[in-house]
């Protein structure tokens, strides 16, 4: 339903706010009432009957009788129509600039985000977007053609350079899977990429081959692929990568987000970030965590700390120390379920860094006083990354970090107690259990590794907060899909996936709004409906605490409002 501005004479303000004696000497631009206004403050539901802006912050939370005393002849009010209104969605993981690639890309997810099922499926949509004159001008630019999102736990079989090298076209070809961690290319592109079979496999990589030779099959595995995504997209120009930002920010916003990231920024990714900021373009807040190994230079440049620039701000460092469970490239200390081809029975994975590396990185980023985040899916990664804490918190002393594990998908019960000893905050993926819960029980982890991952219950018992992450555009940046996953733990095929290790719908909010707003560092700013934080919020059909779970992905996005102006309206 499309919401209107309505005024409110001054006559029908008068009888409910009383005479003018009562004003308030601080006038407000807009007030919210008539709804379902959640403002996530403490440890229960509470609800407000009225909300008061004023220059992008919150002026006033609570009843609508001292609301309108805020009221002016110049004030909007608003009539929600009984909806639901709340603090605005905060990505606590995810890649804004990466999202930004996927909306100019080939589109090949899988359902229920697309139509590809098949690796014919892939070629029909590839060949489509080839043909289409609305992405010669992209094409001749950049010099390749980028699909995004395949998932091979979804298709016939794995594709390769042989696949590719059906489409009609001389250009390099790379699709990138879904997980961000590996990509298929064609023949040309590997030639352009400079990958042969004398080409060795690099340290936390994989460069796959054909069967009994050394001559790559076109699947890059982690750093191959790392590499030579980065080195594409360094070669985009200013206007692509405007457009990738906008993408970015518009499907961000359709989903209710108000703040994003862009965890592991490259150098080209942050200068246009940069960009955007000083041009006005960003409709929300931006915070980038860069690539520690190719971009940790912009921490010393003005955008780095808490506060924002022109709605952007470098908030630390991101880590990764492997890979991805669904892509079988996770750093695992028992073998998968069931290996990848080409490997042994007991193949576990691989982790990105020997321990020497991983434990110099972390040590440089706490005397540095850095917030890292560190991407470990596996639980040998989630090892080495507490070892490096334990290390680094020894020498430099125990102070307020906030360094972050990312994903922590296969994380042990004995390792959570060490995170809480550690301060180490658990940034985790519950819509795994959807996306890829019946792969992890099937060929990934088998049972009963597959029923605690991203074990939010067991965290909340041991005292701590957490985050639930959509870690866009590995999937899209769906808050609901985040609620129901971290909720229900369904998966594509209905099964409950480890139900114990499920949560309250208000725990699961909490997440993605006020301990989202904590892992930022921006608890003071962002995150509840209290008097003086920004003005963000999201209007919701409904009431994500009064449907059954099971509805949670049927409640739409009305509105979303970046401080105080509306950012998304829905159709």
């Amino acid at each position: 339903m499309k919401y209107r501005l309505i005024m409110i004479v001054s006559l029908i303000g008068a009888l409910v706010s009383g005479c003018d004696s009562a004003k308030n000497s601080a006038s407000a631009d807009t007030i919210y009432v008539d709804g379902d206004i959640l403002t996530m403050e403490g440890d229960t539901p509470t609800y407000a009957e009225a909300v008061a802006v004023k220059d992008g912050e919150i002026l006033f939370v609570g009843d609508r009788q001292t609301a309108f005393t805020y009221r002016t002849e110049a004030t909007d009010v608003i009539n929600l129509e009984g909806k639901t209104f709340m603090p605005g969605f905060i990505d606590s993981h995810g890649h804004i600039y990466g999202v930004g690639l996927q909306t100019i890309s080939a589109r090949l997810l899988s359902p229920p985000d697309g139509t590809v099922t098949t690796v014919a499926d892939i070629l029909t949509i590839m060949q489509a977007y080839i043909d289409d004159p609305v992405n010669q001008e992209l094409i001749t630019k950049t010099g390749w053609i980028i699909g995004f999102g395949y998932d091979d736990s979804l298709l016939d079989f794995y594709p390769t350079a042989k696949d590719l090298d059906k489409l009609d076209t001389d250009y390099p070809v790379m699709i990138i899977h879904t997980s961000l961690h590996l990509s298929v290319l064609n023949s040309k592109g590997l030639e352009v990429a400079g990958f042969t079979a004398e080409t060795e496999n690099p340290q936390g990589g994989i460069i796959r081959r054909k069967a009994g030779t050394n001559e790559p099959n076109g699947v890059l595995e982690e750093m191959p692929f790392i590499v030579t995504i980065f080195g594409i997209m360094n070669s985009f120009d200013e206007n692509i990568q405007a457009a990738m930002i906008k993408g970015g920010q518009d499907l961000y916003a359709s989903y209710g987000f108000t703040t994003a990231q862009e965890a592991r920024a490259s150098t080209a990714g942050l200068q246009a970030l940069e960009r955007a900021s000083k041009d006005g373009k960003l409709v929300m807040d931006v915070v980038a965590y860069a690539d520690f190994q190719r971009a940790k230079d912009s921490l010393s440049t003005s955008y780095y700390g808490q506060t924002y620039t022109n709605r952007y701000r470098i908030g630390g460092v991101k880590l990764g120390f492997d890979g991805s469970p669904q892509g079988k490239t996770a750093w695992l200390t028992h073998a998968y379920h069931v290996a990848p081809d080409g490997q042994p029975a007991d193949y576990a994975g691989y982790g990105s860094y020997p321990d020497a590396k991983a434990f110099a990185l972390i040590d440089e980023a706490f005397e540095k006083d850095w917030q890292v985040l560190v991407h470990a899916n596996g639980d040998a990664a989630i090892d080495q990354m507490i070892t490096g804490i334990a290390l680094a918190t020894e020498k430099y002393g125990p102070k307020d970090r906030r360094p972050v594990l990312i994903h922590g998908q296969t994380l042990r019960q004995d390792q959570i107690g060490k995170l809480a000893e550690l301060d180490i905050f658990p940034s985790l993926f519950p819509i795994h259990t959807f996306y890829w819960g019946d792969w992890h029980e099937q060929s990934v982890l088998g049972q009963p590794r597959a029923d605690f991952i991203s074990p939010a219950k067991a965290v909340l018992e041991a005292g701590l907060k957490f985050t639930s992450h959509h870690d866009a555009p590995v999937v899209l940046p769906n808050a609901m899909r985040i609620l129901s996953a971290t909720v229900t733990r369904r998966t594509r095929s209905g099964k409950v996936l480890g139900p114990d290790q499920s949560v309250s719908t208000y725990i699961a909010l909490k997440s993605i709004t006020d301990w989202a707003a904590y892992q930022l560092f921006e608890e003071a700013d962002k995150g509840t409906l209290a008097v003086g934080k920004k003005a963000d919020f999201v209007i919701l059909d409904q009431n994500p605490l009064k449907v059954d779970p099971d509805s949670l992905m049927e409640i739409k996005v009305l509105q979303t409002i970046s401080a105080g102006k509306v950012i998304y309206e829905k159709p």
